[in-house]
């Protein structure tokens, strides 16, 4: 690597070894290789670095599934706040989605991946996948794929569409409209759930894998009909679908900010993100209370995924982060993306780490690298104890 391929940025002292590993993993991958990697120590900003051609630490790319944890932090503070109740009946703020079989199902069931509506028969066009309100009305006349609460199985592209129905059933305001004001504005985070035309020069488009015969070969192995309940969740059943790792750059996704998937954010906005959600932040109070962070941080499914097809630990709303990374404090909550992305905040440690990368990697989820950097910051930050 050359010294024009280091890493750019900062980090606090006792931090160098995340800067090593950022580093290590950028020589890995080639010179096409883009990411970014940001953490925070009880509200105190440690790591900053970003590499690759194109990118700033300043620069946006679309984060996936990492939306889902912005779109449930605003589940929890309405549930903080007592306007949302877990243990009530999703029916109770949308009646319209009492139907085939899902009258009884509770706002924790849906928020847990229970409720078995992880797709549609049909499946959508892009711009109807960009509507959440259009993939809520759709769902709520829908039959479950499975009895409700029987089992879980990852609603990849529909979950925060029926959060967020949720969300507007009960204060007459959009998800994502909840979001800009209480979490974007209001904590300075660089995520957007819904991007204003006059931030668009600085999105990267988002990049496939590269194709090897190695690739090629897993894919061929593992592949399930679009039919199969895999494909359904992942709307491979619509004729004209495009590729999972196309989603984001389509400005109809940016421009309404899906809560599923439509997220366009910084590692900065990420890893601030989590950490206004469990640390004071510039003389301001915590999002969540410690009480809320754990309930949302608490396994409700956990054992064969029926969409994934392997074993997946989900919290409320989140990811149960500690599940993937054991050396994270129990009680950490997060959200992966399907591009290499990784975000979320641990309690115990009082950390929040944001990582985000152009090009998808291989197979698809956090990327590997993740795991080096994440115990290099915890090694670090055991250090300081």
């Amino acid at each position: 690597m050359t010294t024009n391929d280091a890493p750019r940025g900062t980090v606090a002292d006792g931090f160098e070894a995340v800067r090593d590993e950022f580093a290590a993993a950028a020589a890995g991958e080639g010179g096409d290789f883009a990411a970014q990697v940001v953490a925070y120590r009880h509200g105190e900003r440690v790591v900053d670095l970003w590499t690759g051609p194109e990118i700033t630490g300043d620069s946006l790319i679309g984060v996936y599934s990492a939306s889902k944890g912005a779109a449930h932090l605003v589940v929890a503070l309405l549930v903080q706040e007592g306007t949302l109740d877990l243990d009530r009946k999703v029916s109770h703020y949308w009646p319209e989605f009492g139907v085939a079989g899902k009258r009884d199902v509770l706002l924790r069931e849906l928020l847990s991946h229970r409720a078995g509506l992880a797709g549609a028969d049909d499946g959508f066009t892009v711009d109807e996948l960009a509507d959440d309100r259009a993939v809520a009305e759709r769902l709520a006349a829908q039959r479950p794929y499975w009895r409700p609460g029987s089992a879980f199985g990852y609603h990849a592209l529909t979950i925060g569409a029926l959060s967020g129905e949720v969300v507007c059933r009960a204060t007459g305001r959009t998800l994502q409209e909840h979001f800009a004001e209480r979490v974007r504005d209001a904590y300075a985070v660089d995520f957007h759930l819904g991007l204003e035309e006059e931030q668009e020069f600085r999105v990267l488009s988002t990049q496939p894998v590269l194709e090897t015969p190695e690739r090629l070969a897993a894919l061929a192995a593992e592949a399930t009909g679009a039919n199969s309940l895999s494909g359904i969740a992942y709307n491979r059943n619509h004729p004209q679908n495009p590729e999972l790792w196309e989603l984001p750059n389509f400005r109809s996704v940016r421009s309404r900010g899906p809560a599923s998937f439509g997220g366009v954010a910084s590692a900065r906005g990420m890893a601030r993100m989590y950490a206004a959600a469990i640390s004071p932040l510039d003389g301001r109070e915590p999002l969540l209370t410690p009480d809320t962070a754990a309930q949302f941080a608490q396994i409700h499914s956990f054992g064969q995924d029926l969409v994934a097809r392997e074993q997946k630990a989900f919290a409320v709303g989140f990811q149960a982060t500690s599940e993937v990374y054991p050396v994270l404090g129990q009680g950490a909550f997060g959200h992966s993306g399907a591009g290499g992305q990784q975000a979320f905040a641990d309690p115990r440690n009082g950390l929040a780490y944001g990582y985000n990368r152009r090009r998808s990697p291989f197979p698809g989820g956090p990327a590997p690298e993740n795991e080096r950097l994440i115990r290099a910051l915890y090694a670090a930050a055991d250090r300081l104890r």
